[in-house]
């Protein structure tokens, strides 16, 4: 097993520090009416307190990047601290960067103005919060790009590409252009989401009712994942956020594989809802009331289903807790080893997908229709193959990038919890003398 690019104490102390935050929020009636403080004494429920939780997430776990990890000392940043250029020597490099830098927020900031579904819902949140953050991201850049110029291997990276085409220049690179724009329009098109459904579940971990929680297993399961369902869009947020090279998440490259997007963007708005939603082609909710439904009256049964629940969600909230600062869809930004990653290579999607099948039951119907029944098991097998279909375009990624991958994937081949057993099963049943490449 190669080691992780990402330690595992990373994503605990973003954790911890959310988790503070939280707790700050719930109590901050006593604690403003302990220190006095003016305003209202409340909780801090509002979206701009779920927006100031990225900073008790991200503070700790770029606290430890730096002091303890020491990331900003590797080789893989691309930066070489030990020999900085002087800043008349990269301004005119800086200059062409900072010229593709801001016509492509530009640009950014036009397809946001014409894709009607950002500014409607719970988007008008994250349309707010970008507009705010444009003018200080413009402003601040200019600096951030003269001083990181000065210490990069190379600075005429993707953005440099991009405006020295904007500008003329004869030595920009097409494929350097295209990796720029793969980077940016992940990080505009989830980054956006992922600020949408911040304040939803951060309000409802903050004004959660304690009261006999923990004799309903119904309530306590509920709780217990909405909370782990904040932890992991606050971690992934950040993960978005803050791909910068001193942290060592910078995006490598975005997935190039067509088949890549479609399985990815066909799981996300406003795409999902013309397939997975209420109305859409793979629906495999109708007529589903759901395991609390099904268990209603079975105590027992009930804590152990809400549990099972629980450890899957706690799973799949872990699997992107071990990502710490370089979480993002569709991107290659290191090899992650340990968490849940020593067991299986996907154990998001895994944990997902065995939540859906646990919590809905879609084989179970109030209507009493065997054609909803059948429909429901289709569509949502068609939504588990969509899921290993999107597993397999990103290794397909992964496994061009780097040989460190390609060493994982074949130790998982033959030591991974899922893998392994399959493993086994697919020697016995391939013919004689059928060898499979153990990268495969």
């Amino acid at each position: 097993m190669p080691a992780s690019d990402v330690s595992a104490a990373v994503g605990l102390v973003g954790a911890l520090g959310l988790l503070a935050w939280i707790l700050i929020c719930r109590n901050f009636a006593e604690i403003s009416l302990f220190l006095d403080l003016p305003g209202p004494r409340a909780r801090l429920d509002g979206p701009h307190a779920a927006l100031a939780a990225l900073l008790f997430s991200a503070g700790p776990m770029i606290a430890w990047s730096l002091i303890v990890d020491k990331v900003h000392r590797r080789a893989s940043t691309g930066i070489d601290w030990t020999r900085p250029r002087t800043v008349a020597s990269v301004v005119g490099v800086s200059i062409v960067k900072l010229a593709g830098l801001w016509a492509t927020w530009a640009i950014i900031g036009g397809l946001y103005c014409l894709a009607r579904w950002y500014w409607q819902g719970q988007y008008l949140f994250a349309m707010e919060v970008i507009g705010a953050a444009a003018i200080p991201l413009v402003l601040l850049s200019a600096p951030y790009v003269l001083w990181i110029d000065r210490v990069l291997v190379d600075p005429r990276d993707h953005a440099w590409h991009f405006g020295a085409m904007l500008s003329g220049r004869e030595d920009w690179e097409v494929g350097e252009v295209g990796k720029h724009w793969r980077a940016w329009i992940i990080k505009a098109f989830f980054g956006a989401f992922m600020i949408s459904i911040l304040p939803g579940g951060f309000a409802e971990v903050v004004n959660a009712d304690f009261t006999d929680i923990t004799v309903d297993p119904v309530r306590l399961a509920f709780f217990l994942i909405a909370l782990m369902f904040v932890a992991d869009v606050q971690i992934g947020t950040v993960g978005y956020l803050v791909t910068m090279r001193p942290l060592d998440a910078q995006i490598r490259s975005g997935n190039p594989l067509l088949a890549g997007w479609l399985a990815a963007l066909i799981c996300y708005p406003p795409f999902v809802f013309a397939f997975m939603g209420g109305g859409g082609i793979f629906a495999y909710e109708v007529n589903t009331p759901g395991w609390t439904h099904w268990l209603a009256g079975n105590a027992p049964l009930m804590w152990l289903w809400g549990a099972a629940l629980v450890i899957l969600t706690a799973i799949y909230a872990w699997a992107t807790l071990a990502f710490g600062l370089r979480f993002s869809n569709l991107t290659y930004r290191g090899v992650l080893t340990n968490g849940p990653y020593r067991f299986t290579r996907h154990p998001a999607y895994v944990s997902k997908n065995l939540f859906w099948w646990l919590s809905v039951l879609p084989f179970l119907v109030s209507s009493g229709s065997a054609v909803d029944m059948i429909r429901n098991t289709f569509f949502l097998g068609c939504v588990s193959a969509i899921y290993y279909w999107r597993a397999k375009t990103e290794e397909a990624h992964l496994l061009a990038e780097d040989a460190k991958y390609r060493q994982y994937h074949a130790w998982m081949q033959h030591h991974g919890l899922l893998t392994r057993p399959l493993t086994a099963i697919s020697r016995r049943l391939r013919p004689r003398g059928f060898a499979v490449h153990p990268a495969e």
